[in-house]
């Protein structure tokens, strides 16, 4: 793990949790939240870090801010004890929860991050510079001197990643950022992050559920299931592992009853569209569209892969399993 800029060794968090016995009595049980983690991030990349709700990703999350202190393992960030040295550590993190804010709900937004540069004591010019930069990329200008409290969630979502861009932190870590938000707005923040990655060299850590936030931004993920990291890979990879079933999806001159090919079975006919589902390992889709072409007149065909979410459903069961 040497030279990581985020590392976890063997991590494991462990919580007391009171579970009635009873109408009166309580039964006190030790829950392990996050159990024996280890993984390590370079410099410079980003990872997407998912899973199902009480996986782990949040706890990880707050053990790697300094919010929590670990039961046992090492944590360390940009060298650092994240749990001994929180101050020291906050200068060179940035954070976005996408449930709670660090604005101030009743100031104008230039208000809230004229106190976070006081704050986080950033340079007067570097400031200035830097909230110039990111008005401009995130389109806060015409919001600037609103209200918090009154603006949509997809403004005060580009006011709470600039609030935690400020100080120009080695390390951001997202917390479901484009949660409730709009289309237009998710593409925003999507565009902005890729471009905060690619020219600033910024390392980004995102918990998401939304699996599209993935495939657009992230090469590496973490899957984490039952407080365990049960994949660690690149996005390619996994599809590639995962995601061997492909769709081919066919319109015919007219209706017909379901194709018979070998190597596909058709799941839907909806007139003259009928759906065939194959395994790229057992055919290949140009073999598979010459064999229907040979017992049907094609107008019109498609191929259609693996959702992403269906790839980490069949990861969740094979690491359960």
């Amino acid at each position: 793990m040497t030279g990581a800029l985020i590392e976890l060794e063997d991590v494991t968090k462990s919580f007391t949790v009171a579970r009635r016995v009873g109408r009166v009595r309580r039964r006190f049980e030790q829950v392990r939240a996050v159990d024996h983690v280890s993984f390590d991030i370079q410099q410079g990349t980003m990872v997407g870090y998912i899973g199902p709700n009480g996986a782990g990703k949040s706890t990880t999350i707050k053990m790697l801010t300094g919010i929590l202190v670990p039961t046992s393992g090492r944590v360390r960030v940009s060298g650092l004890d994240p749990s001994r040295r929180r101050v020291e550590l906050a200068r060179r993190i940035g954070v976005v929860f996408g449930q709670r804010t660090q604005l101030w709900w009743d100031l104008p937004l230039r208000d809230s991050f004229d106190l976070l540069r006081s704050i986080y004591r950033v340079p007067l010019a570097r400031h200035r510079e830097n909230l110039s930069a990111f008005t401009e990329l995130l389109d806060m200008g015409p919001f600037l001197h609103v209200a918090v409290r009154q603006l949509s969630l997809g403004q005060r979502m580009r006011g709470e990643l600039t609030a935690a861009l400020l100080h120009d932190p080695e390390i951001l870590y997202l917390d479901e950022p484009t949660i409730g938000l709009d289309v237009v707005s998710k593409a925003q923040v999507r565009e902005f992050l890729a471009a905060l990655n690619r020219d600033r060299g910024t390392t980004v850590l995102l918990t998401t559920h939304d699996l599209s936030d993935i495939e657009r931004l992230c090469r590496r993920i973490l899957i984490i299931d039952l407080g365990h990291v049960i994949y660690d890979g690149d996005l390619p990879t996994i599809l590639q592992r995962f995601g061997d079933e492909r769709t081919l999806v066919v319109d015919l001159e007219e209706p017909a009853l379901p194709i018979e090919v070998p190597g596909a079975v058709v799941d839907r006919v909806d007139g003259p569209r009928q759906w065939l589902r194959f395994r790229r390992s057992e055919v290949s889709a140009s073999e598979l569209v010459a064999m229907v072409a040979e017992r049907a007149r094609l107008v019109d065909l498609a191929i259609e892969e693996t959702d992403i979410e269906d790839v980490v459903r069949r990861i969740y069961l094979t690491g359960r399993s």
